[in-house]
C-alpha cells in the first residue's frame, strides 16, 4: 500500500511538471488547437457552464473517451482563467484536476465540476480547459469566453444526460431527450425552429450570403426544469429561462442517422462542395437518385474501386463535420464544414478574440494557406463564426476538388 502510494505521489508530481512546464510562454493565441478538429484525438473536451450570478459559474468539465479503454493517469487534466487571449498561461493561474476532482467516471466520460468565482472587475473572462496525454505529449485545448464583447450572456441553467453528465454533443437525435438542469426558477420556455438552411457559398465567393426574410418559430412555451424534456422534431431549439433577456441555450435536433447520411436525398445535397454546377444539377433532377449517384461516382474516377475509396472518404469528412461544427445548422453547411470536408483537417488552429484562423501545408510561414473565421456576436451561440472569403482561395480550392474528383484526396 506505501508503495502504491510512492508511486501515485511521483506521478501526479510528473505530471504536474509537465503540464506546468507545457504552459510556460503560452496563450490562447498562439496554443495550436488543431487536435480539437483531428479525426484520430482520443479525447473530445466540451465546458459546460451554468451561471449562478455575475460572479459565480458552476462549470463541470467534461471529457469524451473516443479511444476505447482510456486510463486517467495516461492524461493530466487542468484548467485556467484568463482575462484575455493574450493573457500568457503562468502556473499561478493553472489549476490541476486529479482523480479525486471526478464526479462521474463512466464507460464514455470522465466529468469534473467546479465553482468558479469571476471578477467583477474584469470585461472579459476565459475558461480554457486542458489535457495533455503524458504518453506522446499531446496536448488537448477547449476554452469558453465566461464573460466577453462577444457573449449576450451565459444562461442559468445546463443541459446534460440523464446520468448528470453534462451534454457535450453539438447535436441531438430527434425523439431522445435531455435534462435542464437550472440554477433559476422552476420554469423554462422553449422556442422551435423548423429552420433547413442552404449550403454555403465557396470560400473565393465574396457576394453575401441570402438571408431569410421570414423566420418561422413555434412558440412551445414553459416546461419544468429538472425533468427529462424529449425533443421530438428535426430543427433547432432555443431553451430560456427569461424571455424578456438575450440569453439561452441552442440545440440542434437531427434525423435518427445523424451525423451520418439518412438517404440518398440527402447524399444528393451533399455533393455540391466537388460537382461542377450541371453535375449537380442532373442529380437533383434525377428520379432514381441510387441509380444517378452510381453514375455519378463512376464517372468522376472511371475506377470501382477508386469510387468505393472515394465515397467512403468523402462521407467520413461529412460525419466529422457533423460531429464537430454542427450549431444551429448541420455541421457540413456550415463554413467551417465546408473547408474542412475539402480541404481536411487544419494543421494549425489558433483563437484570437475576434476571430479562428486554420493554416493548411506551406514549408515557411508565407507559403501556408490559411483560412479566417471572423467571430459574430450571435444570440444562438457565444462562439458563432463566419469565413473571410477572397477570390484569392480559388487556385488552391480548385486544386483540392480536383484532387477529389480523381479520388487522390486522402486524410
Amino acid at each position: 500500500m506505501k508503495q502504491q502510494s510512492i508511486k501515485i505521489l511521483f506521478f501526479l508530481t510528473l505530471s504536474i511538471g509537465i503540464g506546468i512546464q507545457a504552459f510556460s510562454q503560452k496563450n490562447l493565441t498562439n496554443l495550436n488547437q488543431a487536435l480539437r478538429y483531428s479525426r484520430y484525438s482520443r479525447l473530445g473536451m466540451k465546458i459546460v457552464p451554468v451561471k449562478i450570478s455575475d460572479t459565480k459559474f458552476k462549470i463541470q468539465f467534461v471529457v469524451e473517451k473516443i479511444e476505447a479503454n482510456q486510463e486517467f493517469n495516461t492524461f493530466s487534466f487542468t484548467y485556467s482563467l484568463l482575462n484575455s487571449y493574450s493573457d500568457e498561461i503562468l502556473g499561478d493561474k493553472t489549476t490541476i484536476l486529479t482523480a479525486n476532482d471526478l464526479t462521474h467516471d463512466t464507460d464514455r466520460h470522465w466529468v469534473f465540476e467546479k465553482e468558479l468565482n469571476l471578477s467583477e472587475e474584469e470585461q472579459t473572462t476565459i475558461l480554457l480547459f486542458t489535457a495533455l496525454d503524458t504518453r506522446q505529449g499531446d496536448e488537448y485545448f477547449y476554452h469558453l469566453d465566461l464573460k466577453s464583447p462577444f457573449v449576450f450572456d451565459l444562461p442559468n441553467f445546463g443541459a446534460f444526460y440523464a446520468n448528470g453528465v453534462g451534454f457535450d454533443q453539438t447535436y441531438l437525435n430527434s425523439g431522445n431527450s435531455l435534462l435542464f438542469n437550472s440554477a433559476g426558477g422552476p420554469n423554462l420556455h422553449s422556442f422551435y425552429y423548423p429552420m433547413n438552411f442552404e449550403v454555403p457559398y465557396p470560400p473565393m465567393e465574396i457576394k453575401p450570403a441570402d438571408v431569410p426574410r421570414e423566420l418561422e418559430v413555434s412558440d412551445e412555451g414553459d416546461f419544468l426544469a429538472n425533468v427529462p424534456k424529449s425533443l421530438d422534431k428535426v430543427g433547432y431549439y432555443f431553451i430560456q429561462s427569461d424571455t424578456s433577456k438575450a440569453t439561452g441555450l441552442v440545440l440542434k435536433t437531427a434525423h435518427e442517422a445523424f451525423p451520418k447520411v439518412k438517404d440518398w436525398d440527402e447524399m444528393v445535397q451533399m455533393v455540391t462542395y466537388i460537382s461542377t454546377r450541371k453535375e449537380h444539377e442532373t442529380l437533383l433532377l434525377a428520379t432514381d437518385k441510387k441509380k444517378a449517384l452510381d453514375e455519378y461516382w463512376i464517372n468522376l474516377t472511371r475506377n470501382p474501386d477508386t469510387s468505393k475509396d472515394l465515397i467512403r472518404e468523402y462521407f467520413r469528412q461529412i460525419e466529422f463535420a457533423n460531429l464537430l461544427f454542427t450549431d444551429f445548422k448541420e455541421g457540413w453547411k456550415t463554413d467551417k464544414g465546408m473547408i474542412y470536408i475539402v480541404m481536411g483537417a487544419p494543421q494549425e488552429v489558433n483563437f484570437y478574440v475576434d476571430r479562428e484562423v486554420w493554416s493548411y501545408g506551406g514549408m515557411n510561414e508565407s507559403s501556408k494557406i490559411r483560412f479566417t473565421f471572423a467571430r459574430v456576436k450571435n444570440i444562438l451561440s457565444p462562439h458563432y463564426y463566419t469565413l473571410n472569403r477572397s477570390r484569392a482561395y480559388q487556385p488552391v480550392w480548385f486544386k483540392n476538388i480536383s484532387l477529389w474528383r480523381s479520388g487522390k484526396m486522402a486524410f
